[in-house]
């Protein structure tokens, strides 16, 4: 691990003892069966497996393989302690430097997997819990590169260090003194174009060149130095290697044949760093631009709340403050804490968390989250959530995760980066000896070699896939569509079936009246006793009464004498009436007479609705007639499938209602299919069956019963409406309960990933077209430091084009 130590063993070898957390294990078998499967792995000398710490000590002969060491583990059913950390790289250049510090990071005993980004400058390390920060740290310096825990833009340590915009204009200050020092070099070939001739003194050149090649591009060296101890090679090795020749060798020929009579290739060698310092500024800016959702979401953190303690508002830092405490929001303020708002009325702007455009109203009883902007009220707040576990803290980590993340694709491009710099060696030093055995020019088979080296750049190659997801995760946030990971942004751009859950995820959720049918009074009137007698009840039917009485401004006076019959319905007096509400079974047991309004009852019940009737009671009891519940559709359900139909997707049903609400509700939305009355347990199953018919499955819902069917589709998507195990168990997230979303996120992942096949089609024919018209000397070093350059500008420009989509228009 991160503190392991080497120990000298008879043999001559080394030995290496780690340590590590084992969870599960709850008694002296679990011991002897974890350390029996431990020392059956190739390598281990001794094992100590210990209950009462819970931890493993391992010591092997060799440098342990310690992926297998946690198979082993886990095949006897426990499973390592992990954590997982996130680091910030300095000095990669490109897709080498990524596979460089990757397996440096994999050689950290105890590294279970380790991701590292290109276009983040980040790496993403899950290890064994007893691994040091420091270990991994040090394996980053050792491969040649500069690294720190991560910090988020907004923290106080970052805010302490220098600012990066300090260090930007230090590099771009840096490609005006280049440019600046290499025009003069470059006017003469640029002149000879309009065919005028200039020739700068030899001595002067020199003077001009010496600056941009050591002082300007001293990070090539540096860069590249660090690569050859490390045993690898990079960009930054290939542009010093380049310059370096056509340099030298224009110092040679300045001393050897004098000023007047050398030719002189100054120009190439100071344009070409120019021209590479103006690309990696440009892919700098390009990059920041592919992270701008992130700080967007970052810059909605407010830093100080006012908290109302002892009747007296105070500010305070937001790391102060504590779950249960009263937070007062005044107009235009942001919401400092998701909570409850205890007082107040007002609209607040959740457009930057939610996606949705418009303010949503707030009142006492609503949630309201950290970061959304307060409109024209005080709002007095309970808080329920702060700092990391807030919902924009929860977002934030979510897109930083994507965006770091590794797309399945992106592994080509690993393995061709990995042995990409020692093949281009390779191919400019055979391109330098064939020049010279059959041209006999060695200036020119320096030249010719000079742009292999510099042409064959891999900087666009590691950035063409990170490029892509980071844009794409960036506009899908920016609409309230948060994707977990690159692996469901890419595999979404296949889905053929969309399975929807019913329930909070194509209807609101909760019931509502959908219908009250009278019987010798009228519907007000029938409304109105029927509120009385619920007013004081929390069931849901009860609520849904009560407010479909609100809503048409009926007045409902106190009921008397209310009597709960469990499992059957009330009993109550209201104006002097003996009524009872309830179920069927209720009238029944009465003896009502259902038969006026049986056929009605019956045909609301086939549609999915729950029927409540109210009566008088007396000899005989009277009917006075039904209320009829069902759970309303989502106003956006049918332009959500008829969207997904006109993306070629088929839609399924997938609910344990009853057929007859199911059909219903699948008939009034147009879905292909309809699959009803399934067990939680047995979600799952049905979404497998799908897969095994050969659909490609997404699963969208918002329930715990959820979770199962989600974790087992290929691409999981979660309303942030629903439960927390739900979205954990999801790929997708939809910030709002809306299932026009799911649409939305299939759209975003085939243009992602349609972009990521367009950058890695042209950062591969850059280079399987440039290196070989290097080589046959058809390219100037010059024009191949442009090519080089604009290779990566290009394929980040490609990517940002994904910042311009906007949700599709409802299928009509």
């Amino acid at each position: 691990m991160g503190n392991a130590a080497s120990l000298p063993v008879q043999s001559g070898q080394q030995q290496h003892e780690f340590s590590f957390g084992i969870e599960g294990m709850t008694c002296a078998s679990c011991v002897a069966r974890v350390e029996k499967a431990l020392r059956a792995v190739p390598g281990v000398a001794r094992v100590n497996v210990n209950l009462g710490t819970e931890r493993a000590a391992v010591v092997t002969e060799s440098s342990a393989d310690f992926g297998a060491v946690q198979r082993a583990v886990e095949k006897a059913g426990y499973a390592i302690a992990q954590e997982e950390i996130d680091l910030d790289i300095e000095g990669m250049s490109c897709a080498s430097c990524v596979g460089r510090v990757e397996k440096a990071l994999r050689k950290v005993d105890g590294v279970l997997e380790a991701g590292v980004n290109l276009a983040t400058e980040s790496a993403h390390v899950r290890f064994a819990a007893d691994v040091a920060p420091d270990a991994l740290v040090k394996a980053v310096e050792k491969a040649g590169y500069h690294a720190r825990l991560h910090q988020s833009e907004n923290t106080p340590a970052a805010k302490e260090g220098a600012p990066a915009a300090v260090t930007r204009d230090k590099d771009f200050l840096k490609v005006i003194a280049a440019a600046v020092l290499s025009l003069p070099l470059a006017a003469p070939m640029l002149l000879e174009l309009f065919g005028a001739h200039l020739m700068l003194p030899g001595w002067l050149q020199l003077a001009l060149a010496t600056p941009v090649q050591f002082w300007l591009g001293a990070r090539f060296y540096r860069a590249g130095w660090k690569a050859v101890k490390a045993g690898a090679g990079n960009m930054d090795l290939l542009v010093a290697l380049g310059t370096s020749a056509a340099y030298g060798l224009s110092v040679y020929q300045l001393f050897s044949h004098g000023d007047g009579m050398a030719h002189l290739y100054f120009e190439a060698s100071a344009v070409v760093i120019t021209l590479v310092l103006l690309g990696k500024w440009l892919e700098a800016r390009a990059k920041r631009q592919t992270a701008a959702a992130i700080r967007a979401l970052q810059v909605l953190r407010p830093e100080v709340a006012r908290v109302r303690r002892d009747g007296q508002d105070v500010d305070l830092p937001i790391d102060q403050v504590r779950r249960g405490d009263l937070v007062v929001v005044r107009p235009g303020e942001r919401v400092a804490v998701d909570g409850i708002v205890l007082e107040g009325l007002s609209h607040v702007d959740e457009s930057l968390i939610t996606g949705e455009s418009l303010p949503v109203a707030r009142q006492p009883g609503d949630k309201v989250t950290g970061g959304a902007i307060n409109a024209e009220g005080l709002l007095l707040v309970r808080t329920e959530a702060v700092g990391t576990e807030s919902t924009l803290a929860r977002i934030i980590r979510l897109v930083e995760s994507a965006q770091s993340a590794k797309a399945p694709i992106q592994h080509l491009v690993d393995k061709v980066s990995a042995v990409f710099v020692p093949v281009v060696l390779a191919i400019a030093a055979a391109t330098f000896a064939a020049w010279w055995l059959y041209g006999g020019d060695v200036e020119r088979s320096i030249i010719n070699a000079v742009a292999v080296l510099v042409i064959a750049c891999p900087c666009a190659l590691g950035l063409a896939t990170p490029a892509a997801i980071m844009a794409g995760t960036g506009v899908g946030a920016s609409y309230g569509i948060l994707i977990k990971d690159a692996e469901a942004l890419e595999i979404a751009h296949a889905v053929t079936a969309v399975v929807f859950d019913k329930t909070g995820t194509l209807t609101i959720g909760k019931p509502a009246l959908t219908e009250a049918v009278p019987h010798g009074v009228d519907a007000g009137e029938l409304l109105r006793l029927c509120a009385s007698i619920q007013q004081g009840s929390e069931h849901p039917l009860a609520r849904a009464v009560v407010d479909a009485a609100q809503a048409q401004g009926v007045a409902t006076p106190a009921a008397s004498d209310v009597v709960a019959l469990p499992g059957r319905g009330l009993s109550a007096k209201v104006d002097g009436l003996d009524l009872r509400l309830g179920s069927t079974r209720l009238m029944q047991e009465l003896g009502v007479d259902m038969t006026p309004l049986a056929k009605r009852a019956d045909e609301l019940q086939r549609k999915g609705n729950t029927i409540s009737w109210l009566a008088t009671a007396g000899t005989p009891h009277r009917l006075l007639g039904l209320l009829a519940f069902g759970d309303r559709i989502k106003p956006s359900a049918q332009a959500a499938v008829r969207s997904l139909q006109a993306l070629g997707v088929k839609t399924v049903l997938l609910t344990g209602d009853n057929q007859g609400s199911a059909a219903a509700v699948g008939a009034a939305l147009g879905i292909d299919r309809i699959v009803a009355e399934v067990l939680p347990a047995d979600k799952a199953e049905k979404v497998a069956s799908l897969k095994a018919g050969g659909d490609l499955v997404a699963m969208v819902g918002d329930g715990i019963n959820d979770a199962p069917a989600l974790a087992a589709a290929d691409v999981g998507i979660a309303m942030a409406t629903g439960t927390d195990v739900a979205m954990q168990a999801a790929g997708v997230t939809l910030m709002r309960g809306d299932p026009a979303l799911v649409a939305d996120a299939i759209d975003i992942s085939r243009r992602t990933y349609s972009k990521i096949r367009q950058n890695l089609f042209w950062a591969f024919i850059y280079n399987l077209v440039g290196i070989p018209l290097a080589a046959f000397g058809l390219l100037n070093p010059v024009v191949a430091g442009a090519a080089m350059a604009f290779s990566s500008v290009s394929v980040i420009s490609n990517a940002l084009l994904l910042r311009r989509w906007t949700p599709r228009k409802p299928a009509a």
